[in-house]
């Protein structure tokens, strides 16, 4: 696997500074930058897999932990997490970084923080996938999700560990044990006990994260209005089973405003997990089709 560097910008909230953390992968002079940008409970070492392949084809691929998740430090006291923190922070990063131009893929949350930038006037984003996310989200999928976000995990094994976090996201459809045991690794992260010494698996995101679900009544998110000023060439990846992005959702957002391609991912649920070949090598057709190759 070609490898990534580690690297962090400084953001800001209304009540403090934290620092964002993201994978650099594949040459820093490359044609053609790719932003991936995961799901709200997840974080960027999700796009390891479709990474590694971008950067071996000479794409540079840049995967941030968006705050409060993975390697990123938590908001302050009194921060809010949300769409509009997340915009402003990879505001920031795409500005770091010198990007005016990029290819975005997102997941769910991911997706949504993309139409957000991508519906601006004058974006960056001259590419925009959608993973299993679009601009009408149900109650009940978010009455669902709101159901086990931010509760607080603790295992005293990592099979244990892993056991739940299969059960967690059997929707992603995967079948091979070693992606599972890798996804675990990134959805945990290890604690001791300094005075005992015992081993803990604890979630690797702020729980706070589920304040928004706690603190407003949950219906249907519609986001069409946003979707029709989108203009940059638009696919969408849909899990065959998913409950968040519905058959008809995905019909008519290829029917109105950038007027998506859709694919799906037979026997997936939400979302699809991005780790095998069939589904990079999806990723990167599009991406020659769209914005060119690397070189």
């Amino acid at each position: 696997m070609t490898g990534f560097e580690t690297k962090s910008v400084l953001c800001a909230s209304t009540f403090g500074f934290h620092r964002m953390v993201y994978s650099d992968w594949g040459p820093r002079q490359a044609a053609e930058t790719v932003v991936c940008v995961h799901g709200l409970t997840r974080n960027g070492r999700d796009f390891d897999f479709v990474a590694a392949n971008l950067a071996q084809q000479g794409y540079r691929v840049i995967c941030p932990d968006i705050v409060g998740r993975g390697r990123s430090e938590n908001l302050a006291p009194g921060g809010v997490y949300g769409i509009p923190q997340y915009v402003a922070d990879m505001t920031v990063l795409m500005a770091a970084e010198g990007l005016e131009s990029v290819a975005w893929l997102g997941t769910s949350m991911g997706g949504l923080i993309g139409m957000a930038v991508a519906a601006m006037a004058n974006s960056p984003i001259q590419s925009l996938m959608l993973n299993d996310v679009g601009p009408f989200i149900p109650k009940a999928s978010l009455e669902r999700i709101g159901d086990y976000v931010g509760i607080a995990w603790r295992f005293d094994s990592f099979d244990t560990a892993l056991a739940h976090v299969k059960k967690a996201y059997e929707p992603f459809g995967l079948t091979r044990e070693e992606d599972w045991v890798e996804l675990a690794q990134n959805s945990l992260r290890e604690e001791t006990d300094p005075e005992t010494g015992a081993r803990s698996w604890v979630n690797n995101y702020d729980t706070r994260i589920a304040d928004p679900f706690k603190d407003q009544e949950v219906g249907d998110i519609d986001l069409w209005l946003v979707w029709d000023t989108i203009v940059c060439p638009t696919w969408v990846i849909r899990g065959a089973l998913s409950d968040l992005l519905l058959p008809d959702t995905a019909v008519e957002m290829q029917q109105r405003g950038p007027k998506a391609s859709v694919i799906e991912v037979p026997n997936t649920g939400h979302a699809p997990a991005l780790m095998d070949a069939q589904q990079a090598a999806s990723v990167r057709e599009w991406l020659t089709k769209t914005v060119g190759g690397p070189q």
